[in-house]
């Protein structure tokens, strides 16, 4: 059992000593780069959905709706997009977070045009060709999802409700009609009507044919909100809605189990009774459960208050 002294890595008097750092929790662990410098796969993470809840994913799926999915922080909203992802082999999760100066063009693409300009100079200083425009052009998260391809990718928009009050309406001809312009590459001769141009991906290139890009399958948009505001009637109207309930006792339990298997158990009971006692006064997700488990179950000796001391805080948010 380690306890509360020998747990202390950091002590905070000023004092050097070398530390042997402890296994990172399952959620915490990082795969390894590929050559190409993009994330390799790594182990899929567990995720817990009811029958019920699961309908609502497939009839988005079947529909090719955007699914706003709709809960209190920490009840797994955005690994939904993952575990979607991971179950229908459709690769890596776009992810684009939505804070108060995003906008549906930037979400799209940007364009260089300072970059551009500089380049382009030297080029022509070094009497070289000038460099392609598309070089200059790199599609966003939303831009790169509607990249034709046989098979649909994966876009988590996170948090929407954080988001400027007219970004719910600007997305809407974006999803309705799957495809967008860009009036940089419109505006080229005929002869440089197709351009390549940058996306999300490292190692991937897009084709762009008179400055429109059109989707050939629908993505897999999954959209989170912490219910900080209402959503127009439009908006709402063109989604699938799912609100994910707060996990009970039963589900924390088998949560637990799933994320660090069912030896974790024989740690959590006073754990899940002091966890569930602060839930009830005040805003807490299940990620900050699994948090004080893997600390009780890795030997820290300390109470579960102690434990719940460390590392539960108050979330904010109206929901």
């Amino acid at each position: 059992m380690t306890t509360y002294d020998s747990w202390r890595l950091f002590h905070g008097d000023g004092r050097q000593r070398p530390v042997e750092m402890p296994p990172a929790p399952p959620w915490r662990t990082f795969g390894p780069v590929a050559p190409d410098g993009a994330p390799a796969d790594g182990p899929a993470r567990p995720y817990l959905i009811s029958p019920a809840h699961a309908d609502v994913v497939n009839a988005a799926l079947h529909l090719r709706r955007p699914l706003l999915v709709t809960g209190h922080p920490g009840t797994g909203k955005s690994s939904l997009a993952r575990a979607i992802a991971h179950e229908l082999d459709l690769g890596e999760v776009l992810h684009w977070p939505v804070n108060s100066r995003s906008t549906v063009q930037d979400a799209l693409y940007r364009y260089d045009a300072i970059g551009r300009l500089r380049e382009t100079a030297l080029s022509r200083d070094r009497g070289e060709a000038e460099p392609p425009l598309g070089s200059f052009v790199r599609l966003g998260p939303l831009g790169t999802a509607l990249v034709p391809g046989p098979r649909p990718r994966v876009l988590l928009v996170d948090e929407l409700d954080k988001g400027d009050v007219d970004l719910p309406n600007d997305l809407l001809t974006v999803f309705e009609e799957g495809e967008f312009e860009i009036p940089e590459l419109g505006r080229l001769p005929e002869e440089q009507s197709v351009v390549e141009v940058l996306t999300e991906r490292a190692d991937e290139r897009a084709t762009v044919r008179r400055g429109r890009l059109r989707c050939q399958e629908f993505p897999v948009v999954v959209i989170t909100s912490n219910g900080e505001r209402d959503f127009p009637p439009a908006f709402l109207r063109r989604c699938v809605r799912l609100e994910l309930p707060t996990p009970d006792e039963a589900r924390l339990r088998e949560i637990v189990t799933a994320h660090l298997g069912e030896d974790a158990l024989e740690e959590v009971d006073r754990l899940l009774e002091a966890f569930l006692r602060r839930r009830s006064a005040r805003q807490l997700a299940t990620d900050q459960l699994l948090n004080a488990v893997f600390l009780r179950a890795s030997g820290v000796d300390l109470s579960a208050d102690g434990l719940l001391d460390a590392v539960l805080h108050r979330l904010g948010g109206v929901v």
